[in-house]
């Protein structure tokens, strides 16, 4: 049949469809992302004192090969399991021990296109690492739950990741990079990562700028709020392992304190509503790029 004619008559059809509803067919309205949850404090903390409790019967630290690492990812695990998503420890082994990468899928959502989080649980052998960085690893869990309440149904898969030996130089996440296959790493729309997300007395969050998208998530996010940021560019935690493999990432930390890597760095070295802004954002974050516009 002539391309006119299969139109014309097409043409007559729907006519005829229209006639009989007595109305022309409405124009489907845009999907609308939903709006992303707001936290408390009381959503987020709580998993800061379980990291502390575990270090704290630990040894006081839960750094990489140590039982208060595996009890870390443990509870983490079991939070994730408890909440609907797929889990599975990706193993490494760094320094004559066996280290974990815990990762967590949430059903549904295109394969083809990941929205990727991360966070590394470990700290140093010196202390528990509650800023650096249970504070990142609690606000991801914290929207790794949000989602699960929600039933979140995003047009983009999503993918959570605790990391292992991030301070002995990004080992877990570099493992696990060079474990993905080519066509997996393409997959990969974006990693976001947070590390150190409740410093004290903080003068301005420091926002990764790469990929656009994520970069104008996170700015805008704190700009609505009157929230200084400031430009970090690539560098410095787990976001290196996926930057260097050409998968386009953001994310943001608060920056440092005075008990770096030191013993003091306890659940009261963390500041709860810096630590609550901080998620926040992520969780805002989460929500507008998990839906492709």
């Amino acid at each position: 049949m002539h391309p006119t004619s299969r139109l014309r008559r097409a043409s007559v059809v729907l006519g005829l469809c229209a006639a009989l509803v007595g109305a022309p067919a409405a124009a489907a309205e845009p999907a609308t992302a939903p709006a992303p949850p707001v936290i408390t404090a009381d959503q987020v903390m709580p998993h800061l004192d379980a990291l502390q409790r575990i270090a704290d019967r630990d040894g006081g630290n839960r750094a990489h090969g140590t039982p208060g690492y595996r009890d870390s990812v443990a509870y983490v695990k079991a939070a994730l399991d408890r909440a609907g998503f797929r889990t599975a420890l990706h193993r490494f082994t760094h320094d004559g021990a066996t280290g974990y990468n815990l990762i967590a899928d949430w059903p549904g959502g295109d394969p083809e296109h990941v929205v990727f989080a991360g966070a590394h649980l470990d700290s140093v052998a010196a202390g528990p690492g509650i800023n650096d960085n249970g504070s990142g690893s609690a606000a991801l869990l914290a929207t790794a739950l949000e989602v699960s309440r929600a039933r979140l149904t995003p047009d983009r898969h999503l993918r959570f990741a605790w990391w292992g030996a991030e301070e002995a130089g990004m080992v877990g996440s570099g493992a696990y990079v060079r474990d993905l296959s080519a066509a997996d790493r393409e997959r990969i729309d974006v990693y976001l990562n947070v590390d150190m997300a409740g410093t004290r007395n903080i003068r301005q969050w420091l926002v990764v700028h790469d990929d656009p998208a994520a970069t104008a998530a996170f700015e805008d996010w704190f700009a609505a709020r009157k929230l200084p940021t400031f430009d970090i560019g690539i560098g410095g935690s787990d976001h290196v392992s996926f930057g260097d493999a050409g998968i386009p990432v953001g994310g943001f930390a608060t920056g440092l304190d005075e008990c770096l890597h030191e013993a003091c760095d306890r659940v009261e070295n963390v500041d709860p509503h810096t630590e609550t802004l901080s998620t926040n954002a992520l969780i805002g974050a989460v929500w507008q790029l998990a839906a492709r516009h």
